[in-house]
């Protein structure tokens, strides 16, 4: 008997290589991976990938291919790519009576379905409002919801790396970071332990978790300061962490950025969850341990910190999909 497909999104990215290489290791699925440029290929069947294909969320040509024969699929994608994300959902949703399940990356917050959702009241600061990004996570659930389909969502907080991948430069040749949360703590989550959740909620399937919704953590909320001492361990020297002004901020990554920054800042991300001990049964990934120990693609926090970086200073990556409409 032929083996279920899962169709694995966005599965060159820090979460995706994960995912693969779990559920390689555990073969209870047919693994289809995705791949937007044919040279991610290699490594991808190299983690495990029983299938490469192409796969595009602004070219609906490449769909079809993508999901034939597939019954779950692990849905992730770049905050810019919000409106390919809601027209592929509407299609999964013509597949529902195939596709069994949909686990969806999304972010902590992004949670009308489960809360009473007042932007005045959910921050811990006058002024500090739910930004659109965050909206934006909600739109991406909800387009899946929507479509009738069976979802489960990890609504994860700040990723560790993300935090300091537009700083890897300074970091590496100088010795330094900024940025504008200063003393506020996150509790920074580790890309392996998103990727070790979503593993078990596809193969443990809809019947546990479907129609679910878990925030997932770091173990602990740090300070940048903490943050940076913490990478100095791992790398073998002083980091300075200097505080930055969100006005400056903002003129280096645009407004729609800062203005999540803004609500990292106001302490509604401070809080550790229990949800990813509930579902692996240990507790998640201290940062110190994500930067000096291997994932299951063999990685380093500290190695993936020096690959490819979505935001760049001087350019606002969030400009057009800013421009999105939940319709």
């Amino acid at each position: 008997m032929s083996k279920p497909i899962v169709l694995i999104t966005s599965a060159s990215g820090r979460i995706g290589r994960e995912l693969v290489a779990r559920l390689a290791q555990d073969g209870s699925f047919t693994v289809r991976a995705t791949s937007f440029s044919a040279d991610k290929g290699d490594m991808l069947r190299g983690l495990g990938a029983d299938e490469v294909v192409p796969f595009d969320l602004n070219d609906a040509a490449t769909w079809d291919g993508a999901l034939n024969g597939v019954t779950a699929v692990y849905s992730a994608s770049l905050d810019p790519m919000l409106e390919g994300h809601l027209a592929f959902s509407k299609a999964l949703g013509e597949r529902a009576s195939e596709i069994s399940h949909v686990v969806r990356v999304s972010c902590m917050g992004a949670d009308t379905n489960t809360a009473s959702y007042d932007p005045e009241k959910h921050s811990s600061r006058a002024g500090a409002g739910i930004p659109l990004m965050l909206q934006h996570y909600w739109w991406g659930e909800k387009s899946l919801i929507d479509a009738g389909l069976n979802v489960t969502v990890l609504r994860n907080n700040f990723f560790m790396n993300h935090l300091l991948k537009t700083d890897s430069e300074s970091i590496a040749n100088e010795g330094w970071f900024s940025n504008p949360l200063g003393s506020a703590r996150n509790s920074f989550v580790a890309t392996r332990d998103i990727a070790e959740a979503a593993f078990v909620l596809l193969t443990e399937g809809p019947s546990t978790h479907g129609n679910k919704f878990y925030d997932l953590t770091g173990p602990e909320p740090q300070t940048m300061a903490e943050i940076a001492d913490d990478l100095g361990r791992a790398m073998g020297k002083e980091l300075e962490y200097r505080a930055q002004t969100m006005e400056d901020f903002e003129n280096d990554f645009g407004a729609t950025r800062a203005e999540f920054f803004e609500y990292l800042s106001n302490g509604f991300y401070c809080r550790c969850s229990p949800d990813f001990y509930n579902i692996t049964g240990h507790k998640p990934t201290s940062y110190y341990d994500y930067l000096t120990t291997e994932g299951a693609s063999g990685e380093t926090g500290l190695e993936e910190l020096w690959q490819g970086n979505l935001w760049k200073k001087g350019e606002d990556a969030m400009k057009e999909a800013a421009k999105t409409t939940q319709a």
